[in-house]
């Protein structure tokens, strides 16, 4: 089939930005999962990065892992890959237990 790609689920929480621009969690955030879809722009580069959802919601990668493309239906897409990414000391509040 011409038409299947690689499909992975990205664990995410969603980030803000604090007075002095710095990116933040908000307070009793929970990690969800996107998936990346056919027409999702740029490229994974590792966890930390951010992308952007199709609500214009800026999320962080905390973890991530490959599915099948028969399963992808079950996650919502996401819109684009940034280039930016969080500080290592705000991915270490999430541990494989909050997901």
């Amino acid at each position: 089939m011409k038409n299947k790609y690689s499909v992975t689920r990205y664990y995410g929480v969603p980030v803000s930005y604090d007075k002095s621009g710095n990116y933040i969690f908000e307070e009793d955030v929970k990690v969800h999962s996107w998936r990346n879809g056919k027409h999702t722009k740029g490229s994974f580069q590792g966890i930390g990065q951010l992308f952007l959802t199709e609500n214009n919601l800026l999320v962080a990668i905390v973890d991530f892992e490959k599915i099948k493309f028969k399963d992808r239906h079950t996650l919502v897409p996401f819109e684009r890959f940034t280039k930016e990414s969080v500080s290592n000391e705000l991915l270490k509040k999430f541990s494989k237990e909050d997901f």
